[in-house]
C-alpha cells in the first residue's frame, strides 16, 4: 500500500504534526497523478468524523430522554427506522424495569420495527431473526454493566452504537440504519446480542460483506428495472450476480491481514 502523508495545522507558526494515512497502491497513484490536496480533504473528513462521534457519544452517555423525544436526536444520522428500532429497545427494557437499555434491547428493538434493512441482512445469511435466542430484558443472562444513575444504554450498547456510526462513516454513508446498527451489535465483544448474533453465525465480517452485497443489490436491481418490493429477486440477485463482489472483499481483507 501506498503510504501519503496528512499534515493538519495546528498552534502557532503552522506547527503541523503528522500523521500517516495508508492507501491502495492505485488509490496512492492517482492521488498524486491528480495533485488533490489530500491534507485539506482529510482534515474536513475527520473534522466532520469527529463532530459524529462526539455526537453519539453525547447522546449514549446522557440519561435517555422520554419515549416521546428523539433518544439520539443529537447524532441527526440515524434514519427513521433506526430510530424507531432503537426506541423499540429502550421500551422494552422499560417494561420490564430493567436497569439499563442493552445490547439485547437494541437488538429486539431491529425485530420488533419489522421492516429494515438489518433484517433483510440475517434473511441473506439464512438467520431468522424472530428464533435469536435473545434473553429477556431485566433478567440475569441480558444483565450489562451500565453507565451511571438512572436508565441509561449500557456500557457495551453504548459501545455498539458509536460501533455503527464508524462503520456508516468508514463504509462512506451519511446516515445510519439498522443495517450500521446490526454491523455494531456484531463488532461489540462483551454484549449479549454480539453472542447471540456470532453463534447464530452473524459475525462482524460476514455481516458487514452482506451489507455491502445487500446494498449493491439495491443498486443492481434499480439498474435493471426490479420493483424495490421484490424481496426474492433482491436475495437473488446478492446470492449469484454479487458473488464476486464477496470474493473481492474477501481477496483485499486477505490482504490487509
Amino acid at each position: 500500500m501506498g503510504l501519503y502523508p496528512y499534515t493538519p495545522a495546528r498552534g502557532y507558526n503552522n506547527v503541523m504534526p503528522k500523521i500517516n494515512v495508508y492507501l491502495p497502491d492505485d488509490l496512492a497513484d492517482a492521488v498524486r497523478d491528480t495533485g488533490v490536496p489530500v491534507s485539506a480533504i482529510c482534515q474536513r473528513a475527520l473534522e466532520e468524523s469527529v463532530k459524529r462521534i462526539t455526537a453519539i457519544r453525547q447522546s449514549t452517555a446522557a440519561n435517555l430522554l422520554p419515549a416521546e423525544e428523539d433518544p439520539i436526536g443529537q447524532t441527526r444520522l440515524f434514519t427513521a427506522r433506526s430510530v424507531k428500532a432503537v426506541q423499540l429497545g429502550i421500551d422494552r427494557a422499560n417494561l420490564a424495569s430493567a436497569a439499563n437499555v442493552g445490547t439485547g434491547d437494541l437488538l429486539a428493538g431491529i425485530v420488533a420495527e419489522g421492516g429494515n434493512l438489518a433484517l433483510q441482512i440475517l434473511t441473506t445469511l439464512e438467520i431468522d431473526a424472530t428464533t435469536l435466542p435473545v434473553p429477556a430484558a431485566g433478567t440475569e443472562p441480558a444483565a450489562e454493566p451500565g453507565g451511571g444513575e438512572g436508565m441509561r444504554f449500557s456500557k457495551p450498547a453504548a459501545a455498539a452504537l458509536d460501533l455503527a456510526v464508524i462503520e456508516a462513516m468508514t463504509l462512506g454513508h451519511n446516515y445510519v440504519g439498522c443495517e450500521h446498527v446490526l454491523i455494531g451489535l456484531a463488532a461489540e465483544p462483551e454484549g449479549v446480542a454480539g453472542q447471540v448474533l456470532r453463534t447464530a453465525g452473524a459475525d462482524v465480517k460476514t455481516v458487514r460483506r452482506a451489507v455491502v452485497a445487500v446494498l449493491a443489490g439495491y443498486r443492481y436491481l434499480q439498474a435493471q428495472a426490479v420493483p424495490a418490493a421484490q424481496t426474492g429477486a433482491l436475495m437473488t440477485a446478492v446470492r449469484q450476480e454479487l458473488r464476486p463482489l464477496v470474493e473481492r472483499i474477501e481477496r483485499l481483507e486477505s490482504r490487509l491481514n
